[in-house]
């Protein structure tokens, strides 16, 4: 399967099951589109009819281009076949291991979000502070589901978590207590909102922590719209000053700041800027899920206005690369020379099988988003997977057991998109959401043309 498009100047070929890039001129571009489709003498009388005022196309550059088409397609690199298709890989077979947690430490917040998939932080329920021996057990579960696995991670979610602070210490104190013995490496991760960052947050978080993911929406304006106080103030004031210290002090590195963007602010490069100014290097912006109905869903007439905010932002981050001024975004982060295996490019993040969401009581959820859906609770860290079917339905989960992603050149880079988002969408976590695909799609092409962009700097 080939992918081609054109984007900043650059004609852009996607080998989509090997994986290979290449870019190239208007010729070889043009040849390579009717390739498969046409006879070649019809290709090479059709190039010199297009390139007639062109002088430097003639026969022999078109047969040239030919040979080059070829000599790639032999070794591999163009018109690969889908290989992986009809492994009939057996995923409800494979043994899978858990190798990540999301701690709800705490169901409640002090802020009133107005898009918050969590309701504020209660999932639709009652508020909650986890105990540290509901944590304490969630790392024993942790380890003796994780097999021979050695770097395990968890993440401190919520509602907000520094409400619960002094429980992240407890149970952060206890994994290390077991590391050796267990032979296990822990790697925690904060996400906040930031109100309740002070200076023991920051010396804890500095020590302990691998990541923070810090909560701000962009622009004062935008952020104070909808990430308000319980008594229905902006905390962007509050915050920012806060997350300037923090990141200062982990010496700009090990941290996100974390956005989301809605029908209020579809001009959300200018927000992403807003935090690259503030000094903010490592920044992701995501778009709202929430119910059609909602005042601040995106809609589809919002979708070209997102594709050119792409584009837009890919060309600032070329730019600001070349002024030694850059910044990373998280959704352009791609790596085309490696990447990871071929079966986390088909099975995705691992939700339900290697990761799993807790709740404050200690229930198992595929992950953060399932959390206070009755028909998707798990078992408990106490007895562990009870729900065993629900299990198998996630290991089938990937990007071959979806119809609609059989002829998606993107899908082994989403591995089939989320579960969560497909259930939410179509009721199924086997379906597809739609507005979150054709996103991910426009942000794959303008990914992979700010790569080609950095190496042709680094030259």
């Amino acid at each position: 399967m080939i992918h081609q498009y054109k984007l900043n100047g650059k004609n852009i070929v996607l080998d989509v099951f090997s994986g290979s890039v290449h870019q190239v001129d208007d010729l070889a571009y043009d040849i390579i589109e009717n390739y498969e489709n046409k006879d070649k003498e019809l290709i090479i009388t059709e190039m010199l009819e297009k390139y007639k005022n062109d002088s430097t196309v003639n026969r022999q550059e078109i047969e040239e281009v030919f040979a080059d088409i070829e000599e790639l397609k032999a070794n591999g690199k163009l018109f690969t076949e889908d290989v992986y298709a009809d492994k009939k890989f057996n995923f409800k077979a494979r043994n899978t291991v858990v190798k990540a947690l999301c701690l709800h430490i705490a169901h409640t917040c002090n802020l009133n979000c107005e898009y918050c998939f969590a309701s504020q932080g209660k999932y639709h329920g009652d508020r909650a502070l986890m105990s540290f021996e509901v944590g304490k057990q969630a790392i024993d579960f942790l380890v003796a589901n994780s097999g021979t696995r050695r770097n395990l991670e968890v993440d401190f979610f919520g509602g907000e978590p520094l409400m619960n602070f002094e429980v992240v210490k407890q149970i952060v104190a206890y994994a290390r207590s077991i590391e050796k013995e267990k032979n296990k490496n822990f790697r925690f991760t904060l996400t906040t909102n930031g109100v309740l960052i002070n200076d023991d947050v920051i010396e804890f978080a500095n020590k302990e922590c691998h990541n923070v993911v810090l909560s701000l929406d962009g622009r004062k304006k935008i952020h104070d719209r909808l990430r308000k106080t319980v008594n229905g103030q902006g905390s962007y004031d509050v915050i920012v000053p806060k997350f300037q210290k923090f990141v200062k002090a982990r010496d700009n590195k090990g941290y996100y700041i974390r956005g989301t963007f809605t029908h209020n602010n579809t001009d959300f490069t200018k927000d992403i800027f807003h935090m690259a100014d503030l000094g903010f290097t490592e920044l992701s912006m995501e778009p709202v899920v929430c119910k059609p109905s909602d005042p601040y869903a995106l809609t589809e007439q919002d979708l070209p206005i997102l594709f050119e905010q792409y584009e837009i932002l890919a060309k600032e981050m070329i730019k600001r690369k070349k002024e030694g001024n850059p910044f990373t975004f998280y959704h352009y982060m791609i790596d085309l020379k490696g990447g990871p295996c071929i079966y986390k490019r088909i099975a995705g993040c691992g939700s339900g099988t290697e990761y799993l969401a807790v709740t404050p009581w200690g229930e198992l959820f595929p992950c953060h988003q399932f959390v206070g859906d009755p028909k998707y609770s798990m078992g408990d860290v106490f007895k562990g997977v009870t729900n065993k079917e629900m299990q198998d339905n996630f290991k089938c989960c990937n990007a071959y057991a979806r119809e609609k992603c059989k002829d998606c050149w993107a899908k082994l880079y989403c591995s089939g998109g989320c579960a969560a988002n497909a259930y939410h969408a179509s009721g199924s976590i086997d379906g597809t959401y739609d507005y979150g695909c054709q996103l991910f799609k426009k942000r794959m092409e303008c990914a992979i043309m700010v790569k080609i962009a950095e190496s042709e700097i680094e030259e």
